[in-house]
């Protein structure tokens, strides 16, 4: 397995406020949602109890948007990896109060997780939605969607798994694009950007941007082998 070597961390640890709500989600629906971060391959069929279509969400925020799709589509299981706690928090608490049976979560930074965590060929689908832009041209470095990232989420994919990206930042839609589109084991499925699929739900912070007249541009590509 090649490893991405990559010092320039995507995301900051930021000491966040933190709900007695979320604290406790934590601490209670960890054990029974979360994975522990270890250097070892998971078996993604025994840690969900089912073969079943097996989608990653990198960076899953507050957690609103795959607890919706979680619950719409019970016959898939959702990993999401996420290093905010409150976020974490936030995602736990939805997913007990939704009674949801097909999410796992892993707190830990998604580069070594995607390394040593997830077998190669293992992925259905991979979903990354409004990464963090990083806007100043200074800190574009930072930005998740770098090639050697993406060389690594198309190794983890199922030949004909999907990697779905959405963003409302023009710049960072157009890098994506040429990234994505530079990589030879994907391929685009649209005629460069994607329209947004009906069961991509619209977050808060999504339809208030639209309102005010801001666009977000989905890309989606496909993996096109079973080389890893």
């Amino acid at each position: 397995m090649t490893a991405v070597h990559r010092p320039i961390r995507s995301y900051v640890l930021r000491q966040g406020r933190i709900t007695d709500a979320q604290r406790r989600a934590c601490a209670e629906l960890l054990p029974r949602f979360g994975i522990p971060f270890a250097p070892v391959a998971l078996d993604l069929e025994r840690v969900f109890g089912r073969p079943a279509p097996k989608i990653l969400e990198i960076g899953f925020g507050m957690g609103e948007t795959t607890a919706r799709i979680a619950a719409s589509h019970p016959q898939n299981d959702y990993l999401g990896i996420e290093v905010h706690t409150p976020g974490v928090g936030s995602f736990l608490k939805r997913a007990a109060e939704l009674g949801l049976a097909n999410v796992r979560v892993i707190q830990h930074d998604a580069v070594e997780t995607l390394e040593s965590m997830i077998p190669p060929a293992s992925l259905d689908g991979v979903h990354v939605f409004f990464p963090d832009p990083w806007p100043k041209k200074r800190h574009h470095k930072r930005r998740l969607l770098q090639p050697p990232l993406v060389r690594l989420l198309a190794a983890r994919m199922k030949p004909g798994a999907y990697l779905h990206v959405a963003t409302d930042w023009e710049d960072y839609a157009q890098q994506i694009l040429e990234v994505l589109s530079a990589e030879p084991l994907l391929v685009n499925t649209a005629d460069g950007f994607a329209p947004r699929p009906d069961w991509r739900p619209l977050t808060k912070f999504e339809a208030r941007g639209l309102r005010l007249g801001h666009r977000v541009w989905d890309v989606v590509f496909r993996q096109t082998s079973g080389r890893s």
